[in-house]
């Protein structure tokens, strides 16, 4: 069990962390026709709308309440209602986000009612959910925020009790979590698919921002996504994949409310994470595993062997939100790496059970002092640890959000047995390109090992 080093200064020096409302916008973004509305200044919306457009270089469907020194000071509740009736009345969305900020927070907006005083004063507009979530961004993190967004979502949409599980015979909720980019949702759903199983994403990002060209030159709203007729219907489901520690509590939502029994994941990075994955799914569907699946499963394998001799007592530091801090610590464990530097920007339940002997509750700077400290050679974290990892001379893997600096790396596929065998050859050219381990010293180890040279170690591959 990893010991948790608490927040010991009064500021982020270089922050990590990206803010509660950006994640519960994330999530909104994820749904068919919606449109995410900030309750808050304008600036709030404008620098999570700068984050996105950077890391997914697409344009991306914000509004505003617009607060301003008066209706701060005074109360803004008008601001949430005229907005709704705006947007509503404009843009004709299927559902609107109405996530807080920490302007509105400290006010002490009651969000829930001014959702309830905005249907009182125009009926005509019930047809349109609006989803209020409290996200203050004085606390949390993207990942959080995201979470509340998603089980907010549930609470609004679906029926208050449902008794007809299993009535969609193929159909598979999937609750995607904050760390799985939208390659790895289309990865997820292509994994299902190949089950004989139809999925359905909450939220479907995979869908919505997996940077597509459309006949449309711009739109108000998200193009794609998880349709929001389709959400009151994972109560007919037959079952439920948890895919990300920070879901949990959406989850119990769900089976509370439909009864559909849940699988649920900490991770879908690794051999034996991918392995559970698959099982559940073959269990689900009662279809045995499919040849291509078992095929990519190989060749993982293969991987590890390849690499594991770059990987092997490598000393890594990662700086993520907390799932995907626990996802990769666990994987480069596994290949026999040490985690010396380990900084999450919030706790969380998983931060416990990361594969290292510290987790700090800080940020970029923090991990900067533990990765000097513990010997790093490698960082994992997102592009803001760019000049982290040029003091330490050492190279760095984006991963995470944002990624403003790295073409494509929004759409990566980091999880399943392709994203995982990916991964693995990426950190082990980074070593290798930085002098840990030489590809000749590689060779020469096979051929030690064997006395017959590196060809007949592994006569069953084709060099």
């Amino acid at each position: 069990m990893a010991e948790i080093l608490k927040r010991n200064k009064a500021l982020a020096v270089n922050p990590l962390k990206a803010s509660q409302p950006v994640g519960a916008s994330l999530a909104f973004l994820g749904i068919n026709k919606a449109i995410p509305m900030l309750h808050g200044s304008q600036g709030c919306t404008a620098f999570g709308k700068v984050f996105f457009v950077r890391h997914f270089r697409e344009p991306i469907p914000l509004q505003t309440t617009a607060m301003d020194q008066v209706s701060t000071v005074m109360s803004a509740d008008e601001n949430v209602i005229l907005g709704l009736k705006a947007v509503c009345e404009k843009s004709k969305p299927a559902l609107i986000g109405l996530p807080t900020t920490g302007l509105s927070e400290t006010q002490g907006t009651d969000i829930k009612r001014l959702v309830k005083d905005f249907y009182a004063a125009h009926p005509e507009f019930a047809h349109i959910p609006v989803v209020p979530v409290n996200t203050p961004d004085f606390t949390g993190c993207l990942e959080s925020g995201y979470a509340l967004a998603v089980k907010a979502t549930l609470e609004v949409m679906l029926p208050q009790k449902s008794n007809e599980v299993g009535k969609r015979k193929k159909q598979v909720n999937v609750l995607a979590g904050s760390f799985l980019t939208p390659g790895d949702v289309e990865h997820i759903k292509e994994l299902v698919e190949a089950f004989g199983l139809r999925p359905l994403v909450l939220p479907d990002i995979g869908d919505s921002l997996d940077g597509h060209l459309t006949e449309m030159e711009s739109s108000p709203l998200t193009v794609g996504g998880t349709p929001v007729n389709d959400i009151a219907s994972m109560g007919e489901s037959i079952a439920t994949l948890v895919l990300g520690n920070s879901m949990y509590d959406a989850a119990d939502l769900l089976k509370a409310q439909t009864q559909v029994p849940d699988f649920r994941f900490d991770s879908l990075m690794g051999l034996e994470a991918v392995d559970a994955f698959v099982s559940a799914l073959a269990e689900i569907s009662a279809k045995p595993v499919p040849e291509k699946i078992e095929r990519q499963r190989a060749q993982l394998q293969d991987a590890m062997v390849d690499s594991h001799f770059m990987l092997g007592f490598a000393r890594v530091a990662i700086a993520a939100d907390p799932d995907m801090l626990y996802g990769y610590a666990r994987l480069v464990t596994e290949m026999g790496c040490e985690v010396v530097a380990a900084v999450a920007p919030a706790r969380a339940n998983i931060l416990q059970d990361v594969n290292a002997a510290q987790v700090g509750i800080g940020d970029l700077e923090d991990l900067e002092i533990a990765a000097k400290r513990g010997g790093a050679q490698l960082v994992i974290s997102n592009s803001h640890a760019v000049e982290t990892s040029r003091r330490l001379g050492v190279p760095l893997l984006r991963a995470g959000f944002p990624q403003y600096d790295l073409i494509g790396g929004y759409q990566r596929l980091w999880v399943g047995y392709r994203g995982t065998r990916q991964t693995l050859f990426d950190l082990a050219n980074m070593l290798v390109e930085h002098g840990h381990h030489e590809p000749a010293a590689y060779v020469s180890i096979y051929a030690q090992r064997t006395g017959e040279g590196y060809a007949a170690s592994a006569p069953h591959k084709t060099h």
